[in-house]
Formats: structure tokens, sequence, C-alpha cells
């Protein structure tokens, strides 16, 4: 599945990113961490000037042309960032309420204002400018017993064509393309709906209120791996845990338990002799490492490239949680 970022007719992507590069090695990456206004346009998401224009529909009556408008429909079209042209994104109803990409950026801010050393960590636009994302990087990370840290984002998210609503989610995913957005949907651990046809700013306090569910998730998630860090996991344990992650049938091919037995050597050379699993060796938190850090780094794939699209867009994530539920005590 492609990352479907948008690019301009210059060969600029519509993305941006504070320090790190993605995995598709397009967009800009600053040195530095970003403000809201800087990220906008080093995204180039920036004086975008969505607005709603009459819908007319064309028909072609006795060899004329005759215009005939969509009362109850109205057409959202931007200004492109590079040529300055009018674009079509999307059609919408006649109480839709449009949302600029800086509003988006300007709800995060708004809704972390009194939390210090949050920043813009990502930024950028997909199906040619039809849906927009932005993220925050929180201070504030899950630490596992002192050992593993999980950093947060708050991840906000509109559409310009009237298929979603301006959301915010708080994940422990770095949104960098349409695939990592959809997979720090499934895993987002607190989230708010604001709709577009509603007052955007009068809701924040709202928000804040249905994202303290995270801080929930995040003591129950830390108490969760705390208990599996300090329960002890036997190799025996270990492959009936991975038997049932990647079940294998009795009648399975050659090639397909040829690859199973391959993937449980693997396997086993992460949890006993990985220096990733040095700190937390022997318990049932280094045999979920062990899988995530396989399904990441080590599962077969052509290449690099390939393999992260397949964590980002497969069923990688789905692997991952029944690991989790499979080891959690």
């Amino acid at each position: 599945m492609p990352h479907e970022l948008e690019t301009f007719s210059d060969g600029t992507t519509a993305f941006a990113s504070a320090r790190l590069s993605a995995w598709h090695q397009l967009g800009t990456v600053t040195q530095h961490t970003m403000k809201a206004e800087e990220i906008m346009a080093a995204a180039q998401l920036g004086d975008w000037g969505v607005r709603t224009i009459p819908t007319v529909g064309i028909d072609i009556v006795d060899g004329f042309e005759v215009r005939i408008p969509a009362d109850d429909r109205r057409m959202t079209v931007r200004r492109n960032p590079v040529t300055g042209a009018t674009e079509y994104l999307g059609i919408v109803g006649t109480d839709y309420t449009v949302v600029q990409n800086e509003q988006c950026a300007e709800m995060l801010d708004r809704l972390v204002d009194q939390v210090g050393g949050a920043h813009f960590e990502t930024a950028g636009s997909l199906r040619r400018g039809k849906s927009v994302f932005v993220t925050l990087k929180l201070p504030n990370a899950m630490e596992i017993a002192g050992v593993d840290r999980m950093d947060l984002y708050l991840i906000g998210t509109t559409s310009h064509d009237g298929t979603a609503a301006l959301r915010v989610d708080a994940s422990p995913i770095r949104v960098v393309c349409a695939n990592t957005q959809r997979a720090a949907f499934a895993h987002a651990v607190g989230h708010y709906t604001f709709r577009h046809t509603s007052n955007v700013n009068s809701q924040i306090s709202q928000a804040r209120e249905a994202l303290g569910l995270m801080w929930k998730y995040m003591e129950t998630f830390e108490q969760a791996a705390e208990r599996m860090l300090n329960e002890a996991l036997t190799m025996r344990e270990f492959e009936k845990i991975v038997d049932q992650v990647w079940p294998v049938k009795d009648n399975a091919s050659e090639k397909t338990q040829r690859n199973a037995k391959e993937r449980l050597g693997t396997l086993k050379y992460l949890i006993r002799e990985a220096d990733t699993q040095k700190a937390i060796a022997g318990s049932r938190w280094a045999g979920y490492q062990a899988i995530t850090e396989y399904l990441d780094h080590f599962q077969p794939a052509k290449d690099e490239t390939a393999r992260a699209n397949r964590v980002l867009t497969g069923t990688t994530g789905e692997l991952k949680l029944t690991a989790f539920d499979l080891l959690k005590v």
C-alpha cells in the first residue's frame, strides 16, 4: 500500500519531520523541533485558504449546456501551495464548516498549552490535499520499570472532502504517512472528534477531558508490562506462545514448515542473545519484545522498505497485540 503523501508538480512532498527522517525518505527533515507555524510551512500546509463554493452540474439539452445548481451541496476547494491554482477537494453539505490546516495545529497547541516540553513532530498532506495530519510529541512517556521507554503523541487529523471530522488521538505511534495514520487510529489510547458543523474552539475543554483517558491507559499498560517484566518465561513456554501467534497446520507444506522453523530460530536468538534483551532477559516482557523486534526488523521481506510497509499496513499490529495478550499476566 502506498504512503499516499501528496507530491506537487515541482517534485516536493507535503511532509515534514523533526530531526528524524521517515521510512519513505520523503519531505523536509529539520534539525530542530518545530512550533506550529514552522511545521505548517515545512510541510507546505499553510495558507491553503480552504473554502466552499457553489456546486453546479452541467446537462446537455438539445445540444446546449444547461447549468443546474445543487442547492444542498457545496464544493470544497483550496489554493495549491506551489502553483497557486484553485483545486477541487470534495463535496460537502451546506452546514459544513471549514477547518483550516492551521486550526488543526492550533487545536493541538491549545490542548497542551499547560504542558511544557511538547513539540510538533510530523505533519503532512494525504490524497492530494483531501486530508492532513499533524503530530505533537508529548514530554511524558511510559517507562517500563525504568527499562523501556515508549513515547506518546497527540495526532490531529482532518479531511477537506467531508469524509472525516477533525479528530485528535493519543497514541504511541509516530504518524509519517497514511499507513501509520491508520495504525495510530487502531491503537489510539484516547481520542476526541470535533464535528465540522460546530465550533471547534468551544470543544477544547471536552477534548481535554476525553484525552484524560490516555493517562489512565498509560498507568494500566505500565502495570501490565511491569508484571510481565517480573514474571519468568521458560523457553518451552515461549515456543508455545510463538505457535499460537503463528499457528501452523499439521498438513502445512514443507515450505511453510521450513519457514516456521527458521522464524522460531530467529525468535529464540532474539530472546536469548540479542543485546536489546539483556536488561530484561528471562522475562515475559522479553518474550514480547523479542516478537515485536522480529516483526519490525527480521520478518522476511525483499528490502527494508517492503518490511516497513508490511509493519504499517499488514497484520503486524494484530500479531503484536495477540502476543501481548498471550504474555501478559
